[in-house]
């Protein structure tokens, strides 16, 4: 087997981190002593306000790279992983989902083990022992403690009471899941086409209906910090119709494997021509059995699809295959030419240009703020034996390609914002980017590939006659 180290210098005043020296030392003794070939190593140091780090980013290009096969990734301790705990928990599933195996030198066959046991440590340790009891005293009395779910407001005594207009909506949704069978994707589809809007006045989506199907509160009962209050607050759904609820819920997503996460190409710049909402991709496999010899067939499809429609339930179905859609955009792209007035916007624009990268920037690391949200849940979760380490493991995976596919896609937003003071340059790199898309489409891996991408195309408009590519200005 194939080994690479990973070590982290130790920072100011941090303890029991060996020197460079002494681990790299220990990491050829420790591949010597397991049989592993040592194939290369990367460093980081240690500088507290430093975002980035060179020396993982290296390893993970390195773990993309289609001949690397089979690796081992070698770190000290898991700790070494990261400056905190969270970055240590975010790299752990990275090295995963890049396909590695990650072993550590001093902690044993099980570093995820050792992971979860470090975070579960860390998060007894989070809230004072005061802070803690007064939070479970105002919890007891069923006092509100953070915003409350729809269909109720924050009454008197810091009670949940009823939002008439909101309570309707809540039971309006469980009829439609339970009486009239309805998916949850169309019972957003429903609300939306009825102008009914949530309570920040937007457009209901899969994930607000499946939050509401799952909300205890609906049966009264307040549940905060551990602690459950039943009968605190008035009831909108009986417990039979709410464990019926939860029933099917278990039945339908039991049903699914879990997902991969799998990048789509044109992710992020694919648009639907009709409601102007971004096109996104979508995964499906079937199974059937043929008739002729009763065999089983399994298929795999990738196709893009209307946002609009797939989460809100709004717009027609507007859908492309993924292999094909990629393709004429390759044609298209083969055929352009800088100067050609119609696949470009306005020239003359550069401020407004410069000023919507800037905007994308923000809004990509708003994304990873959130991700990173997400992956705090979900070790707090397992930490606390309310998420199996399968399932940890399965949705760690998925969020760490989002993260790292916006990762990338953020740094060609900074790359775009940087080369702006430099008109003339950028056209010359955008030109050179072109002529690579068009003449080694098929030699350049994927991450080249949507990098180029990215720095040439501005977005694709897709309707089901055609495409329309514009080029960035």
């Amino acid at each position: 087997m194939r080994a690479v180290g990973y070590f982290r210098e130790a920072g100011a005043g941090e303890k029991g981190v060996d020197s460079l020296a002494d681990q790299s030392k220990t990491f050829l003794e420790f591949c010597r002593e397991h049989g592993y070939e040592v194939v290369a190593s990367f460093v980081d140091g240690a500088v507290p306000d430093e975002d980035r780090r060179p020396g993982f980013q290296q390893l993970v290009e390195f773990l993309r790279r289609p001949e690397k096969g089979f690796l081992v990734v070698v770190t000290p301790a898991i700790d070494s992983l990261g400056r905190d705990l969270k970055e240590t928990a975010r790299s752990w599933f990275e090295l995963q989902g890049l396909g590695a195996q990650v072993m550590v030198m001093n902690g044993g066959e099980d570093p995820a083990g050792l992971l979860l046991q470090a975070w579960s440590t860390a998060a007894e340790g989070r809230v004072g022992d005061k802070v803690r009891s007064a939070m479970r005293r105002k919890a007891v009395k069923g006092e509100v403690l953070g915003r409350p779910p729809y269909g109720y407001r924050v009454g008197s005594r810091r009670r949940l009471e009823l939002v008439p207009e909101e309570a309707v909506v809540v039971r309006y949704i469980f009829r439609l899941y339970l009486q009239e069978g309805l998916g949850i994707r169309r019972i957003a589809r429903c609300l939306n086409e009825e102008g009914v809007k949530t309570r920040r006045g937007g457009n209901w989506s899969m994930v607000s209906i499946r939050d509401i199907l799952r909300n205890r509160a609906y049966l009264g009962t307040y549940s905060r910090f551990g602690v459950r209050v039943p009968g605190s607050h008035p009831a909108l759904i009986s417990p039979d119709d709410f464990r019926r609820v939860q029933d099917c819920l278990m039945a339908r997503r039991s049903s699914y494997s879990t997902p991969q996460a799998t990048p789509f190409l044109l992710s992020g710049l694919a648009y639907c021509s009709y409601c102007g909402n971004k096109m996104i991709g979508v995964s499906r496999h079937q199974s059937w059995k043929r008739q002729k010899d009763s065999t089983t067939a399994e298929a795999s499809y990738r196709y893009y699809q209307c946002q609009s429609r797939t989460n809100q339930g709004l717009c027609d179905y507007h859908t492309r295959r993924a292999g094909d859609l990629e393709s004429e955009v390759r044609q298209t792209l083969s055929t352009l030419e800088f100067g050609a007035g119609q696949t470009f916007r306005q020239a003359g624009d550069q401020e407004a240009v410069l000023a919507e990268s800037k905007d994308e920037c923000r809004e990509l690391q708003r994304r990873l703020v959130l991700l990173d949200k997400r992956l705090e849940r979900h070790m707090d979760a397992a930490a606390r034996g309310r998420l199996s380490r399968e399932k940890l493991h399965s949705l760690g995976i998925a969020l760490a390609a989002e993260r790292l596919d916006v990762q990338a896609r953020l740094a060609a937003a900074e790359r775009r914002v940087e080369e702006h003071a430099s008109v003339a340059a950028r056209r010359r790199a955008q030109e050179q980017a072109l002529l690579r898309l068009s003449d080694r489409w098929d030699s350049l891996d994927f991450n080249s590939r949507r990098s180029l991408l990215r720095d040439v195309v501005d977005r694709v408009v897709i309707a089901d006659d055609g495409i329309k590519v514009q080029l960035r200005p």
